[in-house]
Parts: structure tokens; sequence; C-alpha cells
């Protein structure tokens, strides 16, 4: 956790614009929007992004967002429908600047606040394809399913991994050919296989012989990937525990397939969430090939390998990204044992990285809606309780469910009076152990506890980066706080990450 303050500059610097050739939000290209999203945009101020597929509008290519996108049409029409604001620089101070003016125009004080910068997953997305060009990656919807970032992935080519009817749905919806979704839960339900089927979905994994008996009975067409254990045990979270047959049990799964009638054309695995050891991919591509020669060997035709997800995506100080270790190390690995000359070198390789993708993506900003002065037993001074505008229930489920640790930053309302910033000469402004409440009515509802703060007021704001990935996506509404529908503003900027200060 690291705490740095922001000292915002007067209000009168409010319609200031932070990029050239910003001309304003960009006009909406589709009119199919969704009732729901209509209400939300009413309710936030934000741009509503169609949920449906649209083709893309015509931009003249000397727009900005063509000249961003690299001439791709639909990327451009992507970045222009959602209206993104065009800016220098998507790091903390950047973003501070784009949240200080929506702040302002909308005198937000009671919602919180996400700002998505869509270059992020872009320049992720060129990294990916250009570091592993044999891997074509298969999105992970369930991580952040933000519609703009759908969309952005879809014009881009990618593939994604949908874990539910609801995922399926929604992909479909936004005309994502049927090749590019895999249904990637070993443990379906009913209402699952019947929408799977309905739709013609064609692949799907399973670890269990109780997966293949549904199978058998339900949608016995499918074409089915094996998902093997791969532990990484130094993975955020690990998954091994609840999905993946052990190696040894493949055997008896591919006979038991054989026996049943079923099509079993791929291995699949992933070493856990925010995966640490790279030998943990090479060792999983190892025992793959282990079980397509098994495979091979009972009279399946394997063809597919996916490599699930594990990958963290991040940007070193000069905007570039970090990617290159795992990507040899698996391009190592698939060299070896998947040969392009050798005879599994027809096997098509995917993945299932969704953190990678959607963790720099947003920054989310909550406000200081209350707080409470309260004396230290023993004469020790004061300890401060603050309430924000999400909590446990909200976006910080991740620091129980994904075991994060968000860092912070404090940003001066501005629309309070400005704060003198400290001379060079003065004393560090001084702290009190603090801890950061929720807004619901739970007292487990705490985000941390006696961290060291500066006074804040009522209205101040923290602002959390790196804060796309298992946040917002796993909130709920409890206590009838709009947790699962914060205010969003949408970005792209031309550096991932601020400038040196000084």
């Amino acid at each position: 956790m690291t705490l740095l303050e922001v000292i915002l500059p007067s209000s009168s610097n409010k319609d200031q614009e932070s990029a050239p050739g910003t001309a304003g939000p960009a006009q909406t290209l589709s009119s199919a929007v969704d009732a729901e999203a209509a209400v939300d945009s009413e309710r936030t101020g934000s741009p509503s992004i169609p949920t449906d597929a649209s083709g893309p509008s015509e931009l003249q290519p000397s727009s900005w967002q063509y000249r961003v996108s690299g001439g791709k049409p639909a990327v451009a029409a992507v970045i222009a429908e959602v209206g993104c604001e065009h800016i220098r620089n998507g790091g903390p101070r950047g973003v501070t600047e784009v949240a200080v003016r929506h702040i302002r125009r909308h005198d937000v004080d009671s919602d919180s606040i996400y700002v998505v910068d869509l270059a992020s997953p872009f320049r992720l997305f060129k990294a990916w394809r250009a570091a592993l060009p044999r891997v074509h990656p298969f999105y992970a919807v369930k991580c952040y399913p933000e519609p703009a970032i759908l969309r952005l992935l879809v014009a881009l080519g990618a593939g994604f991994d949908c874990a539910s009817r609801g995922e399926l749905d929604m992909m479909l919806r936004m005309g994502v050919p049927r090749e590019r979704i895999i249904f990637a839960h070993p443990c379906k339900r009913g209402c699952d296989f019947r929408y799977a089927r309905e739709h013609g979905i064609e692949f799907t994994t399973f670890d269990t012989l109780s997966e293949l008996q549904k199978i058998a009975e339900q949608d016995p067409g499918m074409r089915l990937v094996l998902r093997i254990r791969a532990d990484d045990p130094g993975a955020r979270v690990p998954l091994g525990l609840k999905y993946g047959a052990e190696v040894g049990e493949a055997g008896g799964l591919l006979a038991a397939a054989r026996q049943l009638g079923l099509s079993v054309c791929g291995v699949s695995f992933h070493v856990g969430s925010a995966a640490k050891d790279l030998a943990t991919f090479s060792n999983a591509i190892e025992n793959a090939r282990k079980v397509f020669d098994q495979a091979t060997a009972l009279g399946y035709h394997m063809e597919l390998l996916d490599i699930g997800g594990g990958f963290t995506g991040r940007f070193d100080s000069a905007g570039n990204v970090m990617f290159g270790d795992i990507a040899r190390t698996i391009n190592a690995a698939l060299a070896q044992h998947f040969s392009p000359g050798g005879p599994m070198g027809h096997v098509r390789v995917i993945a299932e990285p969704g953190r990678y993708f959607a963790e720099t993506s947003s920054t989310l900003l909550t406000v200081v809606i209350g707080q409470r002065d309260r004396a230290v037993a023993g004469g020790g001074g004061v300890h401060k309780d603050y309430w924000l505008t999400d909590g446990l229930y909200g976006s910080f489920n991740c620091i129980v469910y994904d075991g994060q640790n968000p860092e912070y930053r404090i940003v001066r309302s501005p629309l309070l009076p400005p704060l003198e910033p400290p001379s060079p000469s003065s004393s560090p402004a001084p702290t009190f152990p603090s801890t950061l409440w929720g807004p619901t009515c739970d007292s487990a509802d705490v985000v941390y506890k006696d961290v060291a703060l500066p006074q804040l007021r009522n209205g101040d704001w923290l602002l959390w980066p790196n804060a796309g990935a298992y946040t917002v996506a796993g909130a709920c509404d409890f206590n009838g706080i709009e947790f699962t529908t914060p205010i969003k503003v949408y970005v792209w900027s031309d550096c991932s990450v601020d400038p040196p200060e000084g």
C-alpha cells in the first residue's frame, strides 16, 4: 500500500483540456442502446455503450481516433462510440486531471468513479501478439466484463473465454463468431448446456466423469477440451483444488469419453491467477503434450491447446509493456513440445488472459462521505475513521476474493477550498492512524485498518490505480447501494504512464 497526495489547482482551471486535438466528446455512432444502459447514463453522466453488434461508422483518416487506432476502422469506431477523451498520460496524475474535470462539471459528491483508459488494453494486445505470435488470446470475460473493453477486443480480433450462459449471450450479441468463443467452465449447469446447444457453441472444457456424462446426455456434439491440473504454488489465487484433472487421471477420462461416443480435441490448464513461477508454464505444456499423445493413441484427432490464464500486464516507467520473460518461457516450451515442424505442429494454441488486459485499464476514485475522531486509550492521540463510497461489497471485494492489496493516492476535492501547498521548509503534514470503512451497515465492511493518513475532509477523494481486474465484476448492490454501476469516464492516453516528476 502506497500513500501519495495530490494537491489540486484552483477551480478556475476547470475547463482546461489535457491533450491537443481533443474536440470534446465524440458523437455517438449507434442509436441502439439498451434501456438499462440509458438509465445508467442518465444517472452517471457517462455515455451509453451498445451491447449488441453494430458495424463501424465512417471516420475520417484525419481524425485522432483513426490515427491512434493504427488505421483500424473498427477500433476507431469503438473509441469514438464510447466518447473517449484524448489525454497525454494515463498514469495517476493524468487520470487525476480527468477525474477532477468530471467532478467539477457534474458536481459529483456521492458516487464512485471509474476512469477507463482503452489505450491500455490496446497496447497490451499489440504486445501480446508481438511476443506470443502463436498464441491467440481469448479474453476471460469474468475478470472485467466492461462493455467498452469487450468491444475493443472484439474489434482487435480477440477470442473470448466464457463461463456461463450470460457471458456467452453477451459476446454473441456483440457479434463474436462462435469459433472465437470457448465455453471454459468444467462444471456447467443445465441452462448453460441448453443455451450452448441452441447457439452452436462448439468447444467446452471438462475434468470429471460426471461432466462427461452430462455432456453425453445434453450436448454430445460438443468438442471437448480436457482440463488438467497445473498449479503455480506462488499464484495469488490457486485454482487446482477446485478444477483440473490430475495428469494421472487423464487416461481414464479419455477412455470414458471414447466409450460415451464423445469427441475430445484438446487439452487446457490454468496455472492460477497472477502466477509467478515461470517454470509452471513449461511443466504444464510438457504435461499437456503427454496427454495429447495418450489421446492420439486412443484415436482422437487433437488440435487445440489452451494454456489458460495467470498473466499480468504492466508497463515500465517508459510506458513499455513488461511481458518478455513469460513470453520467452512459453515460446520455448511450445517449440519443444509442439514444434511447428513436428507431429503436433498443426495444433492451434490459445490462452485465457483476463487480468493481463483488465488490471491497468481502470482507475477507481472513491469519495469520503463521513468521518469520526476517537481518542486512543492511554492518551495516545486520535484515531480517525473515514467512510468511503465503495467497500467490500463493491469493488474492494478484490481484497477478500482476489488477495489484492490496493494502493491509493489522496486527491483533494476540487469542490472545496484548496489547501495551501506545503513549502519546501515546512514540516510534513501530520498523519493519524485511520480506518477506511465501506458505506454499508455491515461492520465487517472495512477496506483498511490502522493506516497513516493526513486529515481528510468530507468530499476529498482516494484514487486507486490498477483497479480493472476482479473488482467491480464481483460487486453486488448490498444495502441498495449502487456498487455495480459506478460513474464511468472513458479516455485514450498517448502513454500509459506519467512522465517523471520534477
